[in-house]
């Protein structure tokens, strides 16, 4: 099952390598934008129980030309 992320880059013809680099040209942490990429932060009980950035969620966005909202699960 592919994560968020990666049907957003998909619809724009984006690689996890491109994603990746674009991340790290933000200032986000290789590891960091492997989880994002592979949707870790999607599953959660409580928002405080995501150990993802709201800030690196946004870089993702601006990366994948959507509003960050898109990123998080309904």
């Amino acid at each position: 099952m592919k994560s968020r992320v990666q049907e957003l880059a998909e619809s724009i013809n984006m690689s996890c390598d491109e994603f990746i680099g674009e991340m790290r040209k933000r200032g986000c942490s290789e590891p960091t934008a492997l989880k994002i990429w592979r949707g870790d932060y999607e599953t959660y009980e409580d928002f405080q129980d995501n150990d993802m950035n709201l800030s690196n969620l946004r870089k993702a966005s601006f990366v994948l030309r959507v509003t960050t909202g898109i990123l998080l699960p309904g």
